[in-house]
């Protein structure tokens, strides 16, 4: 079952490597909730595993961001006792837009990229 989750970008932290073969990397990010008249702030942990380890890369601390996730646990034992771990597995982010108002009270919506015609970039596909 996957899950998503909007708020604000707070944190994101080095890839560590785990073993030969496996990698994770965490970010966090603050939840703002109003209920009944008060504002409720939660920081949410999430890990990312092995190539999805990048998708926090294309984001910046202070954006605006929505993680899709599925919510993984794991039971552990050592030494006759035994933890129950849980992890919040974010295999993808989307940043939002924020809408803008112009000079003459109109909102839109601002782009994340900013693209120009004439930019070496730029293909010209048009039909015409």
């Amino acid at each position: 079952m996957s899950y998503e989750l909007t708020g604000k970008l707070v944190s994101k932290f080095d890839i560590v490597q785990r073993s030969e073969s496996f990698k994770t990397r965490e970010f966090v990010v603050e939840k703002t909730e109003d209920i009944n008249g008060r504002t409720i702030v939660n920081y949410i942990k999430f890990q990312c595993v092995q190539d999805r380890t990048a998708i926090v890369d294309k984001v910046n601390i202070g954006e605006d961001i929505k993680v899709y996730f599925n919510i993984k646990g794991n039971k552990w034992e050592k030494d006759g006792r035994t933890n129950y771990i849980t992890n919040l597995d974010a295999w993808r982010i989307e940043q939002l837009l924020k809408p803008v108002t112009n000079e003459i009270g109109n909102e839109y919506m601002e782009p994340l990229d900013t693209f120009s015609a004439t930019a070496p970039d730029a293909i010209d596909d048009l039909p015409f």
